[in-house]
């Protein structure tokens, strides 16, 4: 293994802790299944990067980026539901990605994800955005509980459920992004909502869940990782497959 593929793997590792964490409080809002429908906004912003030649993840964030505001500017100002936001946002996404799509190979590692040689500020960045998502929902663990179970209580407390969702909707798709470079767009969510679905099966209590999520997506990197290199297949496809794999021995345990 080169260094550059131990520098992949390490912001691989710490793209998938940060989607376990974010993936479970996003099964307790009712939300996981979005992590696979915000991957896809990326698309455009994918498709447009190779015709211009920039870094793909580029153009991908840029579309997260505004894709979150749509849908947090939706649900504020219409009585849809972030569901729905989203899966307005999510059908134009693809829509227009469908457009700018071609046969392009980079275009390709961009849709299905890649591993290999990674330049320094991608992994500077990678692993600043892992730990700025984990960080961030620590510190928001609190806020985001009371506005999930009691929205009542969280006015009275004056938080800002508004604005917490906002936040909630950035972090996502910042994990999303970090996934982005060995998932690709069309796999990054699966690491959000798989993991976090087998932990919630395996744990009684908050905490537990969150970590088990968490270790949950690090080892389906890893175990995929080694999967990958020993019978030569891609990389993205075996992370989601192991991870289905995890989900599928959580059924076999009995909810007490």
């Amino acid at each position: 293994m080169t260094i550059g593929e131990i520098y992949s793997l390490i912001l691989a590792i710490s793209g998938a802790a940060a989607a376990g964490v974010i993936g479970s409080f996003a099964l307790m809002k009712r939300t996981v299944i979005a992590g696979d429908v915000m991957s896809h906004i990326a698309i455009p912003g994918l498709g447009l990067a190779v015709i211009w030649s920039i870094n793909p993840l580029v153009g991908g964030g840029a579309t997260l980026l505004l894709g979150s505001m749509l849908i947090w500017h939706l649900e504020k100002k219409t009585t849809l539901s972030t569901e729905a936001a989203i899966g307005v946002i999510f059908a134009s996404s693809v829509a227009l990605g469908a457009l700018l799509i071609g046969s392009n190979e980079e275009l390709i590692d961009a849709l299905f994800g890649g591993f290999g040689s990674i330049s320094a500020p991608e992994f500077a960045f990678g692993i600043a955005a892992s730990v700025a998502v984990i960080v961030a929902i620590w510190m928001l663990k609190d806020k985001l509980i009371i506005g999930l179970f009691s929205p009542e209580l969280a006015s009275a407390t004056k938080i800002n459920v508004g604005l917490l969702n906002l936040w909630f909707l950035l972090l996502f798709s910042l994990t999303i992004l970090s996934g982005l470079r060995f998932l690709g767009a069309l796999l990054a969510g699966a690491l959000i909502i798989v993991p976090a679905s087998a932990a919630r099966q395996l744990t009684h209590s908050l905490g537990a869940f969150i970590f088990t999520s968490a270790l949950l997506s690090v080892l389906s990197v890893v175990f995929g990782f080694l999967i990958s290199r020993a019978y030569n297949l891609d990389l993205g496809p075996t992370v989601v497959v192991v991870a289905a794999g995890f989900f599928a021995l959580s059924l076999l345990k009995k909810k007490v």
